[in-house]
C-alpha cells in the first residue's frame, strides 16, 4: 500500500533534492528499506505519471512536488528496475531508475588516481559506455573534491541540474553516475555546487574525449575506437628507432590555415591526411609537427589555450578520422609530434577554471597560479590528481593515437617561478629559490613515463633559457627530454641575417657563437611559427636587399640550417618563402609558387632534405662533436666560415658566403686528398640563383688552414655549397 508522505512535509533530505543541494543524493532515492519498509522514490521534474515498469504498480506523486514514491514494492522486484513515465507533453518512454545501480568506479583505480600513478585514468573518468549486468549505459565519472553536489546536466534532462545528482565516492572527490539507455552521441556537462561559496558553475568534462564544434562547448559521449590500425611495421621499427643518430626534419603545421575548400572551411583530417601527406612527402621532412589539435575554444589561440586534453579538435571530424590521418602518415613513413601544452590553461568559465569552484587545477594564488602576459592560469603541479592529468594525457596521445612524439610547449614558463613576472609578483620555492621544484618533478616523471611505456617516442622541450641538462637523462639530474629547440642559435641567426651584408663582418661572431654549446644539449634549429606573426613578418622579409638578395639570403639561411648540427624544424610556407606573415584564419598563399623565386625556393628545400636523409655525415653525430670541425670560422672579412661534417666513412665540406660578392679563387684546406665534386649550390639556376658555382676540383698538396691538402674554388654570392669527396 502506498505511502506518500504528507502534503507539503517534505523532509530535510527531500527538501535539499528538490533544491539540488544534497551531498548523498544515493541515500535518498531509490530502493531504501527503514524499519522494514521499503520505499521507491524518485525526482522526475518533467513526470506527468509514474509507475513500476512489468509490475502495475503507480507511483504516487507528493502534492505540490516532482517526487514520485511507493511504498507497494513488490517482492519480486528486478534488482534493476525501471520506471514507465507519462511527460507533461504526454509522451510515454520507459527508463532504469539510475539510483538503483552501486558504485561502478574499482577503489583500486580511485586508489591509484590519488596517488598520481594511474596512466589510463582516461578510460575510467570522463563519459564511458558501459554495460552493467545486462544494462547499457553511460557511466559518467568527474574529480571535483571541492563540490557540495555534482549533477549530470544533459540534453536529454533539458540541461537541469536538479534530475541528476551524482553519488560522491568517499574522499578520493571522484563523482559518478551510471545512466542506462544513453548512448554514444549523448551531449553533456557537470553542473557543480561549491561546497562553500554555494556557487554554481556548469563544467565540461577534463576527460571528454569529443566536443561540440565551437562555440559550443558540450562534452560528448563516444564509443572506445573500434579504429583498425595499419601501422604496425611502423610501430614496431619505432620500437628499435635510434633518433639520436638518424635524420629528423620536421615540417610544422597548423591544420588550420595550411590549406582550406574552396569556401574556406577547414579540411578534414581525411582529407588532410592525404593532401598534406603527398605534399610532406615530396619535400622529404621526415615527421610533421601539429600546432595543438587538442581541442580548443579560441582559433586565434591556435590550440594553445586548450579546454581538451584528450580530445582532437572537433574542426577537422571526429577521434578516429584522426586516426586515420596519423595512420596514413606512418604508411607513408612519415612520423607525427603532437604540441602540447601542459604549462597552462584558458580562464573560460566552462572549463577547468575554478573547476569546482576552488582553485582546483591551479594555484589560489595568482603569483603562483597565473601568467599575466597570456591571460592564462598555471596548474598546480604539487597535486597528485592534477599530474596525473596531465600525464595520463600524454599517455592517451601516445598511446590511443600512436602519436610519435610531444613537444611540450613554453618549458621556461614551468621552470622558473619568477618567470616574466615583476620582482615582487612571485613566490619563491621552500629553499628560498625561484626554480619551481613541483613542475620540475612533473616534467622529469612525465619524460621517464613516456620512454620507459613507450620506447622510440620523443618528447620536445621549448626552452628558451639555459637551464642546464634540460635533454640530460633524470638519473644524471636532467630533466630527461629527448631533444631541445635551440632558441639561441634561431636568434643568433636571424638577427645576423638582417644585418646588411656591408655590416656582416661585424656580427661574425653570431655566425660561430652557437658552436660553443651545440653539444651541450640535443638540439632541434627551429624556425617556427612563433617567428612569423605578431608583427614579425614573413621569413622572406626579414631579409635585407632587393627581391634578388632576399631571396638568396633565404636560400643561404636554410643551407646552413640544414647542414648545422641539429635536428631540423621548418614552419608551412616557410619552405616556398611565403611574403606575407602567416595569418591563422586563412590558407597560406600558395599562388606565389607560380613566381619562379618562390618555386626556386620550394625546389631547394626538397634537394636540402634530400640530401640530408642521403648523407648520415649531415645527422648521425648530430649531438657530439665527432661529426663536425671548423675549417675556417675567421674570414669576418670576407663574411665566409666553412665547416666539415663527418662520418667514419664520409665527409662533406660546407662554405658559406653571407656577402652578395662571389669569391674567386678561394682557398681553403681539406681533410683528404683526391677530387671532390660540388653535390648542392644554394646559387643553382634550379632555384633561380645565378648558378655560379663548381664542378669538380682536385686537391693540391699546398697545406692551408691547419690542412695538409687544399683546393681552389669558386663561392657564388650570398650561397652556400656543398662538396664530397
Amino acid at each position: 500500500m502506498n505511502k506518500p508522505t504528507k502534503k507539503n512535509q517534505l523532509d530535510a533530505d527531500l527538501i535539499k533534492i528538490s533544491e539540488a543541494k544534497h551531498h548523498d543524493p544515493f541515500s535518498v532515492l531509490g530502493r531504501h528499506t527503514k524499519d522494514s519498509v521499503t520505499t521507491i522514490t524518485a525526482y522526475l521534474p518533467n513526470a506527468d505519471t509514474v509507475s513500476i515498469a512489468g509490475h502495475k504498480v503507480a507511483m504516487q506523486r507528493i502534492p505540490g512536488t516532482d517526487f514520485f514514491q511507493t511504498s507497494d514494492v513488490p517482492k519480486t522486484l528486478e534488482r534493476y528496475y525501471q520506471f514507465e513515465i507519462t511527460d507533461k507533453s504526454g509522451h510515454y518512454f520507459e527508463q532504469y531508475d539510475p539510483y538503483a545501480f552501486g558504485s561502478q568506479l574499482p577503489e583500486f583505480d580511485q586508489h591509484l588516481f590519488g596517488e598520481g600513478r594511474h596512466w589510463h585514468i582516461y578510460k575510467k573518468l570522463g563519459a564511458h559506455l558501459l554495460n552493467v549486468e545486462g544494462v547499457d549505459g553511460v557511466l559518467f565519472s568527474v574529480w571535483a573534491p571541492n563540490a557540495d553536489r555534482v549533477s549530470l546536466v544533459t540534453e536529454f534532462n533539458n540541461w537541469d541540474g536538479r534530475c541528476q545528482p551524482m553519488r560522491i565516492l568517499g574522499g578520493s572527490g571522484i563523482w559518478e553516475i551510471f545512466i542506462p539507455g544513453l548512448s554514444e552521441g549523448c551531449l553533456y556537462k557537470y553542473e557543480i555546487l561549491n561546497r562553500d561559496s554555494q556557487q554554481i558553475s556548469v563544467k565540461t568534462d577534463p576527460y571528454g574525449q569529443q566536443f561540440e564544434f565551437r562555440p559550443q562547448t558540450a562534452s560528448r559521449v563516444v564509443d572506445e575506437s573500434s579504429y583498425e590500425w595499419k601501422d604496425k611495421q611502423w610501430i614496431d621499427k619505432r620500437l628499435k628507432h635510434d633518433w639520436l643518430s638518424e635524420a629528423m626534419s620536421i615540417y610544422e603545421v597548423h591544420l588550420g590555415s595550411w590549406k582550406r575548400d574552396e569556401q574556406g572551411n577547414f579540411l578534414s583530417y581525411r582529407d588532410l591526411a592525404h593532401q598534406l601527406v603527398e605534399y610532406v612527402e615530396y619535400l622529404g621532412f621526415t615527421h610533421i609537427e601539429l600546432l595543438p589539435i587538442t581541442e580548443h575554444p579560441l582559433d586565434a589561440s591556435w590550440g594553445y589555450q586548450t579546454t581538451g586534453y584528450f580530445a582532437p579538435t572537433s574542426r577537422h571530424g571526429d577521434a578516429d578520422e584522426f586516426r586515420y590521418f596519423i595512420d596514413h602518415c606512418h604508411k607513408h613513413n612519415i612520423g607525427v609530434i603532437l604540441d602540447w601544452v601542459p604549462a597552462h590553461f584558458p580562464k573560460d568559465d566552462f572549463a577547468l577554471a575554478r573547476f569546482d569552484g576552488s582553485s582546483l587545477y591551479e594555484h589560489e594564488d595568482p603569483r603562483k597560479g597565473e601568467h599575466r602576459d597570456w591571460g592564462t592560469l598555471i596548474y598546480n603541479y604539487s597535486r597528485n590528481e592534477v599530474k596525473n592529468f596531465l600525464l595520463s594525457s600524454a599517455y592517451f596521445w601516445i598511446e590511443e593515437f600512436h602519436i610519435d612524439g610531444l613537444r611540450v610547449d613554453a618549458v621556461a614558463s614551468m621552470l622558473y617561478l619568477d618567470y616574466s613576472r615583476e620582482e615582487n609578483d612571485w613566490l619563491p620555492n621552500m629553499y628560498g629559490g625561484n626554480e619551481n621544484l613541483e613542475a620540475i618533478d612533473f616534467l622529469r616523471e612525465l619524460n621517464t613515463v613516456t620512454h620507459e611505456q613507450h620506447p622510440g617516442t620523443v618528447v620536445i622541450a621549448e626552452e628558451s633559457t639555459s637551464w642546464p641538462q634540460v635533454t640530460r637523462p633524470t638519473w644524471t639530474g636532467g630533466l630527461g627530454f629527448s631533444m631541445k629547440w635551440n632558441m639561441g642559435w634561431m636568434h643568433d641567426m636571424l638577427s645576423y641575417m638582417q644585418q646588411d651584408p656591408v655590416h656582416r663582418r661585424h656580427h661574425h661572431d653570431q655566425l660561430t657563437f652557437g658552436m660553443l654549446y651545440a653539444f651541450t644539449e640535443n638540439f632541434v634549429l627551429p624556425f617556427s611559427h612563433d617567428e612569423v606573426v605578431h608583427g614579425k613578418g614573413s621569413m622572406l622579409t626579414k631579409m635585407p636587399g632587393d627581391e634578388w638578395q632576399k631571396f638568396a639570403n633565404l636560400r643561404l639561411l636554410y643551407t646552413f640550417m640544414f647542414t648545422y648540427p641539429g635536428k631540423k624544424l621548418l614552419f608551412m610556407g616557410c619552405e616556398f618563402a611565403q611574403g606575407t606573415e602567416w595569418n591563422f584564419n586563412q590558407a597560406l598563399d600558395w599562388y606565389v609558387l607560380d613566381h619562379s623565386f618562390h618555386k626556386g625556393m620550394l625546389t631547394l628545400v626538397k634537394d636540402l632534405n634530400k640530401m640530408y636523409v642521403k648523407h648520415p655525415a649531415l645527422f648521425q653525430h648530430d649531438f657530439d662533436n665527432q661529426g663536425f670541425e671548423w675549417i675556417d670560422c675567421h674570414d669576418m672579412e670576407q663574411s665566409i666560415i666553412s665547416y666539415a661534417r663527418k662520418t667514419d666513412n664520409e665527409t662533406l665540406i660546407v662554405i658559406l658566403n653571407f656577402t652578395p660578392v662571389p669569391r674567386e679563387n678561394y682557398r681553403i684546406g681539406v681533410p683528404d686528398p683526391g677530387s671532390y665534386i660540388e653535390i648542392f649550390n644554394s646559387d643553382s639556376e634550379f632555384y633561380a640563383g645565378t648558378n655560379i658555382g663548381n664542378g669538380q676540383v682536385f686537391s693540391e698538396e699546398t697545406p692551408w688552414m691547419n690542412q695538409d691538402q687544399s683546393i681552389n674554388i669558386t663561392i657564388p654570392p650570398l650561397a652556400g655549397i656543398v662538396l664530397k669527396r
